[in-house]
């Protein structure tokens, strides 16, 4: 079931890459972006972390955490940050519970494939825990300052 605008923000246990278990209500104090992505060290995954860790100083300063969720382990998302010099949190969905609650696991296709996978989407939530807007299907290429604008206004 998908999140509709006004939706509290899911909970969930997640794994930070190093290791350290992760509750996003917990970790709720202002503005919050999650994003999701397919798989770690995949060319348009590593841009779109690449992107939002070059904007992590400009998120800070507009008051926003950032993190960024996919199924992959905690050991290869470690690998990921340390290969690519990413600075976004990174959190693994080793269950795929917190991406069942988001509404971003689904259908896929790819290649004339049909598979199951996550869905590129993104969610901000204001510091009470209210979605106040959200990317479905993003596209990288510019993604990440469309929603620092939007954190901004």
């Amino acid at each position: 079931m998908a999140l509709a605008i006004g939706d509290t923000l899911p909970d969930g246990k997640l794994t930070l890459a190093d290791g350290t278990p992760l509750s996003l209500r917990e970790r709720l104090r202002r503005p919050l972006v999650v994003y999701f992505y397919p798989k770690a060290d995949t060319t348009g995954c590593t841009r779109e972390a690449q992107d939002f860790s070059a904007l992590a100083d400009d998120f800070e300063q507009s008051g926003a955490d950032v993190f960024a969720i996919s199924r992959d382990t905690p050991a290869k998302l470690a690998r990921f940050a340390e290969k690519h010099g990413l600075t976004v949190t990174l959190a693994s969905d080793g269950d795929g519970s917190v991406c069942e609650a988001f509404g971003v696991w689904g259908e896929k296709q790819m290649y004339g494939r049909t598979y199951m996978g996550i869905e590129r989407a993104t969610f901000l939530f204001d510091a009470n825990g209210r979605l106040i807007r959200e990317w479905r299907k993003v596209k990288v290429a510019g993604h990440a300052a469309d929603v620092l604008s939007a954190v901004q206004s």
